[in-house]
């Protein structure tokens, strides 16, 4: 593992300066800086290849910003979860700060990251995190009771849709992380506490 300051992955990714950006992309990591006083590392480490930063940039805000009957405090609760269960370093770090923020509640975030089960969660929370765990961990095992334990607990289908949606997207997103040994920016740590 590189130990400088800036080290985003242990890849040597070709990852372009502010100016090197399409002009769109720079004004997207200048709202960043503006809004979370940073560009997250994943961003940067997307940046290599703007085609896929673009991609995953607009499938990441329309999944955890975009109409829903699932809160951003749920989505970043299903994105800790599946990234505590994948071991992801750099998700469990940035969603765990997100939990933070969004719930007003820096233990929660903590136990979010750790092990959600012992957090004390609504029953609707408890069935929502249960789905995302065992879709991450045994997807086959998925049967129409899963789903309906999600429907009894308040979910509509399109809610169920859009959690296998985000689980979907942090179990791709947790295996890249780790195949890179991406890094958190440092200022997640203390963000919210």
């Amino acid at each position: 593992m590189k130990s400088q300051p800036d080290h985003i992955t242990a890849l040597d990714l070709p990852i372009p300066e502010h100016d090197q950006l399409s002009p769109e992309f720079q004004k997207y990591f200048s709202v960043c800086e503006e809004k979370l006083g940073m560009v997250p590392n994943v961003l940067k480490a997307y940046s290599q290849n703007q085609a896929q930063l673009d991609v995953f940039s607009r499938i990441y805000n329309e999944l955890m910003f975009g109409e829903s009957g699932l809160s951003v405090l749920e989505k970043e609760m299903i994105a800790v979860a599946v990234s505590s269960t994948n071991a992801c370093y750099y998700c469990q770090v940035a969603h765990g700060a997100a939990v933070r923020q969004y719930s007003e509640d820096p233990k929660l975030g903590e136990l979010m990251v750790m092990n959600y089960r012992v957090a004390e969660l609504s029953e609707r929370h408890r069935a929502m995190l249960d789905f995302a765990v065992k879709l991450t961990e045994t997807p086959h095992k998925i049967l129409e009771a899963d789903r309906q334990a999600l429907r009894d607990a308040g979910f509509s289908d399109q809610d169920i849709w859009d959690i296998a949606n985000i689980t979907g997207f942090y179990n791709m997103t947790n295996r890249v992380a780790s195949a890179s040994d991406m890094q958190p920016n440092p200022e997640y740590h203390s963000l919210y506490r």
